[in-house]
């Protein structure tokens, strides 16, 4: 089970609950991943991916417009990272899914999972950060 620890909260509401529901969609791909009732996931995965590279747009959109509202100093490192995400996703999407679809899936899960982690933890609770100093 992948769920979201209090320790990736940045602290500002509205990113933290656009987190949760990124997590909500790792936990569904690791759950599709272990699912072996399904012999043809093509179409989960095909779902999974436009899901993901249509909230995270959505996501990064709020994230960089906060960004320039408290004049975040880092954030066209922020933008560079959230353009190689998306790539990423591009990337997956011109696979053929048709191939070891679990191995698609784990790949999928692994560098979302890798990502939602490193990400949070080493650039978005900077912005929670520079917030809090905004505050002061």
């Amino acid at each position: 089970m992948f769920e979201m620890k209090d320790e990736y909260l940045v602290g500002i509401e509205m990113i933290d609950e656009e987190h949760r529901k990124l997590f909500e969609i790792a936990e569904r791909t690791y759950q599709l991943l272990h699912n072996d009732y399904l012999s043809d996931k093509y179409d989960n995965i095909s779902d999974i991916l436009q899901e993901l590279k249509d909230y995270t747009i959505e996501h990064f959109r709020h994230e960089e417009e906060y960004m320039e509202k408290i004049q975040y100093k880092r954030m066209f490192t922020q933008k560079m990272q959230h353009r190689a995400f998306i790539q990423k996703l591009e990337e997956y999407s011109s696979w053929n899914l048709d191939r070891s679809q679990d191995d698609v899936i784990q790949d999928i899960f692994k560098f979302l999972t890798d990502w939602l982690t490193k990400h949070i933890y080493e650039s978005d609770k900077l912005i929670g950060e520079a917030e809090e100093k905004e505050e002061d």
